[in-house]
C-alpha cells in the first residue's frame, strides 16, 4: 500500500471511529509504529487531524472552518466516487445540469465526460477545466474567484445564473443539519447556491455522511427545498428518518 493510500484510509478510520491509536494502526496496516507516527504528523501538518500522545483526534471545527479543495480531496474518496456514480445515473442525454463547486461535484463532472449531448452550468473553474476536452458543453458563470475553492461568486455569478434554466442541480454542502438546512462557510457562496436552486427544476444534495449534524456559517436553504439526497450508508438513522418524513428522496450508496 502506498503511503498516500494508507493516509486516506487513516482519515476514514478517524472519521468513523472518532479516535485512532498508533499501536492499533500499526497492526491494522502491518507496518511499524514509526511509519504510522510519520503518517499522523504529515496529516497533522496538513490540518486534517489533531495529533495527540499515542494517536490522533478529529480536527476541531467551527462554523467558519473553510477547508481548501486540496484538503477535501483527501477525505471520504470512496464515498464520493459512489455518490458520483449514482448521480450520473440520474442524468439523461440532452439535459442541462448545474454543478456547484466541491470535490463530490468534481467527481460527478469527471463521470460525465462520456456524454455526447449534455450542458453543464458551473461556477467552479476546476470543473470547467475537467470537461474542457470532452463533448460536454460548459457554461461557466462570471464572478470573483474564491481561490480556496476555485469557485466564482458575487453579483456576476448570480446574475448569469438567474438567466438560465436547468433540469438538475447537484449541490455539495459543508453542513447538513436536517432540522435547520444546508450550510456553507462562505456567505457569497451561499447566495450563489440559492440562485442555482431557483434555476433548477430539481435540487439533489450530494454529500457523504460526515456532513450530517453539522452547521457552517451561512444558510443556503432549508431542508424543505431539497428534492433528493445522495449519501452513503453511514448517515445517522435519525437524520435519515427526518429526511424521509420531509418527503426528501434518499439514495444510499
Amino acid at each position: 500500500m502506498l503511503s498516500e493510500e494508507r493516509r486516506r484510509e487513516i482519515l476514514e478510520m478517524l472519521q468513523s471511529e472518532g479516535r485512532i491509536l498508533v499501536g492499533a494502526l500499526a497492526k491494522h496496516f502491518h507496518t511499524s509504529q514509526i511509519t504510522i507516527r510519520k503518517d499522523l504528523e504529515s496529516l497533522h501538518h496538513q490540518g486534517l487531524l489533531e495529533r495527540t500522545h499515542g494517536g490522533a483526534l478529529p480536527v476541531k471545527t467551527g462554523a467558519l472552518r473553510d477547508r481548501s479543495l486540496e484538503e477535501k480531496q483527501q477525505m471520504h474518496r470512496k464515498e464520493k466516487l459512489r455518490i458520483a456514480e449514482a448521480a450520473v445515473r440520474m442524468i439523461r442525454q440532452g439535459q442541462v445540469i448545474i454543478l456547484d463547486s466541491g470535490t463530490t461535484t468534481t467527481a460527478i463532472a469527471r463521470a460525465c465526460r462520456h456524454f455526447k449531448s449534455l450542458t453543464v452550468v458551473t461556477n467552479a473553474t476546476n470543473i470547467a477545466a475537467e470537461l474542457a476536452d470532452s463533448s460536454v458543453e460548459v457554461i461557466l458563470t462570471g464572478g470573483v474567484l474564491r481561490k480556496n475553492s476555485f469557485s466564482l461568486v458575487g453579483p456576476l455569478a448570480e446574475e448569469s445564473l438567474q438567466k438560465l434554466n436547468a433540469d438538475l442541480l447537484f449541490l455539495a454542502v459543508d453542513g447538513f443539519d436536517v432540522r435547520y438546512g444546508l450550510t456553507t462557510p462562505n456567505v457569497l457562496e451561499a447566495r450563489v447556491n440559492r440562485v442555482m436552486a431557483e434555476s433548477a427544476r430539481r435540487v439533489v444534495v450530494v454529500c457523504d455522511s460526515s456532513k450530517f449534524g453539522s452547521r457552517s456559517l451561512a444558510l443556503i436553504m432549508p431542508t424543505s427545498a431539497v428534492h433528493e439526497t445522495i449519501t452513503d450508508k453511514r448517515i445517522p438513522k435519525h437524520d435519515l428518518k427526518v429526511l424521509q418524513e420531509a418527503d426528501v428522496e434518499v439514495k444510499l450508496v
